[in-house]
């Protein structure tokens, strides 16, 4: 996930991150938080050791080919921070990805011990002091009501205290998170974590199955990564200081979804207002989506 700082913040594997441009945004566990273009005030002091140090994540950077990324802070107010992070997700794609099509296909099969195979930094292009990132397995938020977590706390402090603007959950293709809730049986395993955890997202399993139970283990888990997502999008407004302002109009929430194998990345946002009209309660209806390939 990610938090766009006030002005952006971002998250991802699941992560989370918060953007610390002059636009906010946060993503965590895959759940990103983030801020937009047309925050103002500059959150990056609050964090950073030094001045230097954030001046140096303000500047402009250049990629291999010489095109330059405009950091986050700077874009202009009528240019939606989205954007820019799809130049930088179109850069990744042309000049990592591609030109690297072995290793990325080998990580999309298979995740190694050691290593997290999904980078918000690497492939959204996030400089130093743009983005809060909040990491954890399957990229899910759990409802206010399931008590404190890691997650929670650091959602919490990304709205309270760096005020983000805009908060971006991840999700990605081959997600060993929730082929791990798909394949769990109804009743969880009191001593694994990890059964434990991906339980909250257990809502999106049972509608997973409603919806596509038929299919192939594979593509309900495919089903099931982004339906995760938009559970956890709802979630998010579980809590009452991220459901005030995103009903003020101080907070948006968006949905991103990576796919390793073709390089692509959808992005949504939840429509508030119609998701919580409903009469029948909450439910997640989304607006501007966009396919990034």
């Amino acid at each position: 996930m990610a938090v766009l700082r006030p002005s952006s913040v971002s998250a991802s594997d699941s992560s989370a991150s918060i953007f610390h441009s002059q636009k906010k945004l946060v993503r965590v566990g895959e759940i990103h938080l983030g801020s937009l273009p047309s925050v103002r005030r500059n959150l990056v002091s609050r964090l950073e050791a030094s001045s230097n140090s954030l001046r140096l994540g303000q500047q402009l950077t250049s990629d291999k080919m010489g095109n330059k990324m405009e950091n986050l802070d700077k874009t202009d107010q009528g240019l939606d921070c989205f954007e820019e992070l799809k130049h930088r997700f179109l850069c990744f794609k042309k000049q990592k990805y591609l030109e690297e099509a072995e290793h990325f296909q080998a990580l999309a099969k298979a995740q190694y011990p050691k290593n997290s195979r999904v980078c918000p930094s690497n492939i959204l292009g996030f400089q130093p002091g743009e983005a809060f990132m909040i990491r954890n397995v399957a990229n899910l938020v759990p409802p206010v009501e399931n008590g404190p977590s890691e997650t929670n706390a650091a959602l919490e402090f990304s709205v309270n205290t760096l005020e983000v603007e805009n908060i971006l959950v991840i999700g990605h293709s081959g997600c060993a998170g929730i082929e791990a809730l798909v394949s769990m049986q109804d009743d969880v395993d009191s001593s694994s974590f990890v059964e434990n955890w991906v339980a909250n997202a257990k809502v999106a399993k049972l509608r997973t199955k409603a919806a596509v139970g038929h299919l192939s283990f594979y593509q309900q888990c495919k089903h099931c990564e982004k339906e995760s997502i938009n559970h956890s999008l709802l979630n998010l407004l579980t809590y009452p200081w991220i459901e005030d302002k995103a009903r003020k109009g101080l907070l948006s929430i968006h949905g991103g979804y990576y796919d390793f194998l073709n390089c692509t990345f959808e992005k949504w946002t939840l429509d508030f207002k119609r998701s919580c009209n409903e009469k029948e309660g909450p439910r997640y209806l989304v607006k501007n989506r966009a396919f990034w390939c």
